[in-house]
């Protein structure tokens, strides 16, 4: 995640700051574009954050995985009151980073919500993250961890 998130700073909903590099190392990241005003990001948040929880709060181990919310919100409060009432214990870039623009462009962000999976060097495993949870559930993290070669015996 060096060449996508490497040397910024990430928040948690409870305002902590961690550093992207050492949040993200050898991690499948999940870039995800939503905002809280978006019907359908209310939709899928809660859905993600239930993926998420069952893969890294109740799994043991953990699994090597982690979500990074890109906000499309339209000021810092939208922002930290969309990720206190529906996110789960995940990162984000901060609103004001100028970086979130750039994500969206690399990315080629053109609608909300959306599910960006990406290797730990930052190569996409899949734009369409949303869907295939919607579709497989769990099942679909064991594609992306064997795509982004993380060693790591998991089952979901």
């Amino acid at each position: 995640m060096v060449d996508v998130l490497g040397g910024r700073l990430l928040v948690t909903c409870d305002g902590a700051w961690v550093e992207a590099e050492a949040a993200l190392q050898n991690k499948v990241v999940a870039l995800y574009f939503a905002a809280g005003r978006c019907a359908p990001s209310r939709d899928f948040t809660p859905l993600l954050c239930d993926f998420y929880e069952e893969l890294v709060d109740e799994a043991r181990p953990p699994a090597p995985f982690e979500v990074v919310f890109v906000s499309a919100d339209g000021s810092a409060q939208e922002m930290l009151e969309f990720m206190q009432e529906l996110h789960g214990a995940w990162l984000a870039l901060p609103f004001h980073d100028p970086y979130r623009h750039e994500l969206r462009t690399r990315y080629h962000i053109t609608a909300i919500p959306r599910l960006v999976i990406l290797k730990p060097s930052g190569e996409v495993i899949t734009d369409k993250g949303r869907k295939q949870i919607r579709e497989r559930g769990l099942a679909c993290f064991q594609n992306w961890v064997e795509a982004a070669d993380i060693f790591q015996n998991f089952s979901g």
